[in-house]
């Protein structure tokens, strides 16, 4: 018995390494293929699965590919999308109507992936990390085999799908993280039994279970090391994005912070056109869970307290959530926000707007005097950047991006405000309406301060990061 399971062994293994160098010789061959075809020019493959969604990261995404295209106009840029119910002229067009970047379409080339499904949260109820971790990893080997690239960037953190395009294809990696897919805060989280969107009661509730889950965690910490080792550049996007990749990886020298681009040069000589009658707070992102939407709502709830004894006041204030869904999950999270703006008694100073084009979101800054944005460890905070430039006094959560690299409280050069829970963000709401005449020194410090985030800043930065890429390609 003891040798027929290792002849067994032996032989498991001997199929599988003989597989792999059949693979890696196949794909080498296709590589060698596409690039004679090419003239000699270098083929970029971009992973971004959700290239459609027009969030933040697809602003990333697509001031990449037009840098790209300035600075490298022999490179073909190859873009691996999920988004198989779009055509490309579609894709395009949404980039140019939600971010007013216009890129050449000559230049780009769309692979469509049928697997997007195995990345996908809702088909890992347990276990999600690790399953969309592997799920990446069959997303990636489509790519792989559908266009093994010279060079290969991942702009949505899909860090397992670097091993395969580094020792299948031989192709150079280099990756921009916006946020890591586990941190220590997650581990503490755990570890005191607290109660959030990744971190279910009846895990919190039950000290077997997560002494459990701060096991899997810490083994899947040491898989994700392994694989983010993978990429030969590093960019993230915020300081502590960065705090949190050097501890997780221990890369240092292969590090960049590359802030996102925010679209800040137009937004700036924005003209204010506040409606007299309404007192417009403004809350730009996508319906994702983390972006913790209901604390907003919250939020308006304890503000309405707090303008008890002032009900003129309290009917000219109005709540306008502008986000993009995703799939069917963003969508059922919106009609859930909805629900509870009626079972809050808030439908009257509530509004929602969902995949609003460029133009209209322009309107709404015009007309908007706060933003308000509640993501607990925000990695940077895209739509806090925007809301500030175009002139809105920002209240953002006292946590990552927002409070290490975007808003300053301190007396004398203050440009925004942070909060934590529903009731300070109440009293800093009521605060600015009360005081609105006397905030016009915020919103200059905070339109002044925006200008490090600019496109123009990521482009530069973006090109300096990933030189090393195209260095003997």
């Amino acid at each position: 018995m003891f040798l027929f399971l290792l002849w067994l062994l032996i032989s498991i293994a001997l199929v599988a390494v003989l597989s792999f160098l059949f693979l890696r010789q196949w794909l080498l061959s296709r590589k060698n293929k596409l690039h004679t075809s090419s003239e000699n020019g270098i083929n970029v493959g971009i992973f971004h699965p959700y290239c459609n969604a027009g969030g933040g990261g697809e602003r990333v995404l697509w001031c990449a590919v037009r840098a790209l295209q300035e600075k490298y106009q022999n490179a073909k840029v190859v873009i691996y999308t999920g988004d198989i119910d779009a055509s490309p002229n579609s894709i395009l067009q949404k980039a140019k109507n939600v971010f007013n970047i216009a890129v050449d379409s000559d230049n780009v080339k769309f692979v469509f992936l049928k697997q997007r499904h195995w990345i996908e949260a809702k088909n890992y109820p347990h276990f999600t990390l690790l399953g969309q971790s592997i799920g990446s990893m069959v997303l990636g080997l489509e790519a792989l085999c559908r266009f093994p690239p010279d060079i290969y960037i991942d702009t949505m953190g899909y860090a397992f799908t670097y091993p395969l395009f580094r020792y299948l294809a031989q192709s150079k990696v280099g990756c921009y993280a916006h946020y890591p897919v586990i941190s220590t805060d997650m581990l503490k989280r755990v570890q005191q039994r607290q109660l959030s969107h990744n971190n279910k009661k009846y895990v919190a509730r039950n000290p077997f279970l997560t002494w459990t889950k701060l096991a899997y965690y810490r083994v899947f910490s040491r898989m994700y090391k392994w694989v983010g080792c993978c990429a030969e550049t590093i960019m993230v996007n915020s300081s502590w994005t960065e705090n949190h990749i050097l501890q997780l990886w221990d890369v240092p020298f292969k590090t960049h912070r590359v802030y996102p681009p925010c679209e800040v040069s137009h937004l700036k000589s924005l003209q204010h056109t506040e409606k007299g009658d309404e007192f417009i707070i403004l809350s730009v992102g996508q319906f994702r869970p983390e972006k913790d939407h209901p604390l907003q709502l919250q939020a308006i709830y304890e503000l309405r307290t707090l303008l008890a004894q002032d009900e003129a006041l309290w009917n000219q204030i109005k709540l306008v959530i502008v986000g993009s869904c995703r799939n069917e999950d963003d969508y059922e999270r919106l009609k859930n926000m909805q629900d509870l703006t009626k079972h809050l008694s808030l439908e009257n100073n509530v509004q929602f707007s969902v995949n609003v084009p460029y133009e209209d979101l322009l309107k709404l800054y015009q007309t908007a005097h706060i933003g308000i944005h509640t993501m607990w460890n925000e990695h940077f905070g895209i739509g806090i950047v925007e809301s500030m430039a175009a002139g809105l006094i920002m209240v953002a959560h006292r946590s990552g991006g927002p409070l290490l690299d975007i808003v300053e409280t301190s007396a004398g050069s203050q440009n925004g405000f942070l909060a934590t829970d529903a009731v300070e963000y109440a009293e800093n709401i009521l605060n600015i309406i009360v005081n609105n005449s006397e905030m016009n020194g915020i919103r200059s410090a905070a339109r002044a301060s925006v200008e490090r985030f600019s496109e123009q800043e990521f482009e530069k930065n973006f090109l300096r990061a990933v030189s090393t890429l195209f260095t003997n390609t």
